[in-house]
């Protein structure tokens, strides 16, 4: 979990949990700032239980940050969201833009893998060469995860979904992908210059700038279609930027 250990490593300065919701689609943790993941789980009434309930505000930030690396899906989540609070986001290195329209770019004639179901994954099949789309719990058209050690290797833009820093396939995931253009995909993806470090071309994630309208949406059910209070931002590498 060498990028997780990085992740939380860089993170600068710590803060106390204010607040965890841990709701059907989406974890929110409040510390310094608020972050945001998906709720992912083995599937009710069998998930692995989560460490401490009920008494997770008032920890430090850090502390949660570490479920990010457990084996219990629901605690990752939470140390996912705990992690992307603690994250300072170096908005002069972003641009305001669906990460859609940069896969869209630059793969428009070319073979594109997605790891994750998207909204937007037609409209990628009308311009790409070939669209492979990879799930884990495949839909009509999709391929299973095992799949992904044959496919990104063929691509020649990959789209990777963040909640692969959730169940641990982040790694080797990247891996898969040396060499492709990498786009990390969803608000679970960290924006920290760290995953540049490990191949990636650019972070599609987002920041919550009203909180309250956030928590609120997400408690409500809402998909993140639905969520109020969110700024959708592109970080680049340096040399990317003017892409």
């Amino acid at each position: 979990m060498k990028i997780l250990d990085e992740l939380i490593s860089s993170l600068k300065e710590d803060s106390i949990v204010r607040e965890v919701n841990v709701c059907v689609f989406w974890t929110a943790v409040l510390s310094k700032n608020c972050g945001l993941a998906s709720t992912l789980h083995e599937g009710h009434p069998y998930h692995k239980i989560v460490r401490d309930p009920g008494k997770l505000r008032g920890k430090s930030a850090l502390e949660l940050a570490e479920y990010a690396k457990s084996d219990r899906l629901l605690e990752a989540s939470i140390g996912m969201a705990a992690i992307n609070s603690l994250i300072d986001i170096d908005e002069s290195r972003c641009i305001k833009k669906n990460a859609f329209d940069i896969l869209a770019e630059k793969g428009t004639g070319r073979n594109i893998a997605i790891v994750g179901h998207f909204p937007w994954i037609p409209k990628l099949k009308k311009i790409a060469r070939n669209l492979f789309v990879i799930e884990q719990r495949p839909r009509e058209g999709d391929l299973p995860a095992e799949a992904a050690e044959e496919i990104l290797p063929q691509a020649d833009v990959v789209g990777l979904t963040g909640t692969a820093f959730t169940n641990h396939t982040i790694e080797k995931l990247l891996n898969l992908s040396k060499g492709k253009f990498i786009v990390m995909v969803g608000p679970t993806s960290p924006l920290s210059p760290i995953l540049f470090d490990h191949g990636v071309d650019v972070i599609g994630g987002s920041k919550v700038v009203e909180p309250e309208k956030t928590i609120r949406a997400i408690s409500e059910g809402a998909t993140f279609q639905q969520v109020d209070g969110v700024r959708h931002l592109n970080m680049f590498k340096e040399e990317k930027i003017s892409t």
